[in-house]
């Protein structure tokens, strides 16, 4: 087959970009110790569920959108697709306006529009189509970080009238769906990080007790929040150190700041604490101008609950049929 002939036969337009629009995978492993963070899509379990329910292999590429998804519409051969997350879509045929389920593979045919319209009450979705976009990779990983410019589409988001190739579809249309409804999180849980000694006791006793609003300002690099002050009286700036996702720093103005996915590797401010894994995928979902509160865990129960997660994220991939 002629790849370049096939690619030009199957792919997808943007007629609207969408807020934050990006290609995603598992992201790349073991590149800190040269300034590149893991990145990869920040709701996990999201985009494992696309991907199996797409009839892909897990770790293909996914479309991650905040907020507002893109307007796309297809050219080319049927291919099957699935949206994940909590997410408001529909897909146009001809005239025809038909509202999408979440967790429900659909088909798109020639000519046919796909119409991301928002989030429900959360941030991140999932688009997956059954089969491969044709996409360039860095470090073994397709995903982009916008801040390095590192990743598919030369590391930027994805732009109207952009037009995005398919270099392979599955030949057996998925029909695959899942029973799935996300649930929401306020109480975050989080072990003690390396430097909570530096804080006060009320420093302490407002991070653990008060709730936190999170800040517009958060995005893929790190959620912002906003509150009463947490009271370092030691030193508001140390040497840098090595940073991993889901640290919480605490810069001079006292309010703290949450590591996201496309974190830098390493940071000068202390560290109050860090969210346990079980937590990431939902705390990411929680939008801008959300109250959140903290609780404090020790590391053996973090490590239970994060097996935990797993088991129940293997349970619902084998529920997919």
């Amino acid at each position: 087959m002629n790849t370049k002939n096939f690619m030009d036969k199957n792919y997808l337009h943007i007629i609207r970009s969408g807020i934050n629009s990006t290609f995603q995978d598992s992201g790349r492993k073991n590149l800190n110790h040269i300034g590149i963070p893991i990145s990869g899509a920040m709701d996990n379990r999201n985009f494992l569920l696309a991907n199996k329910i797409a009839g892909n292999e897990i770790n293909m590429q996914v479309i991650e959108f905040a907020y507002q998804g893109p307007l796309l519409k297809y050219f080319g051969e049927k291919i099957s697709a699935v949206i994940t997350g909590d997410v408001n879509f529909k897909i146009k045929k001809n005239q025809n306006h038909i509202k999408g389920e979440c967790y429900n593979c659909f088909t798109l045919e020639s000519g046919d529009e796909l119409d991301i319209l928002s989030t429900n009450k959360s941030v991140y979705g999932y688009l997956a189509i059954s089969g491969e976009f044709d996409l360039e990779y860095q470090w073994r990983s397709c995903s982009t970080n916008t801040k390095a410019i590192i990743g598919a589409n030369k590391g930027k988001r994805l732009k109207t009238n952009q037009k995005i190739n398919i270099s392979r579809i599955n030949k057996d249309l998925s029909n695959l769906k899942l029973n799935y409804i996300n649930t929401k999180i306020e109480q975050i849980r989080v072990i003690k990080g390396t430097n909570f000694d530096y804080f006060s006791d009320q420093g302490k006793k407002n991070f653990f007790e008060k709730s936190f609003k999170v800040s517009k300002l958060s995005d893929r690099m790190g959620m912002r929040l906003e509150g009463l002050t947490i009271e370092n009286i030691k030193d508001p700036n140390i040497t840098s150190e090595g940073l991993m996702k889901g640290v919480v720093q605490v810069p001079p103005d006292g309010n703290p700041i949450i590591m996201l996915s496309d974190h830098g590797t390493i940071g000068g401010y202390p560290k109050i604490g860090v969210i346990i894994s079980a937590d990431y995928d939902k705390l990411v979902q929680i939008p801008s101008g959300s109250k959140i509160k903290f609780s404090n865990i020790e590391l053996k129960d973090a490590e239970t609950l994060f097996k935990l997660y797993e088991m129940e994220t293997q349970n619902l991939i084998s529920q997919i049929k």
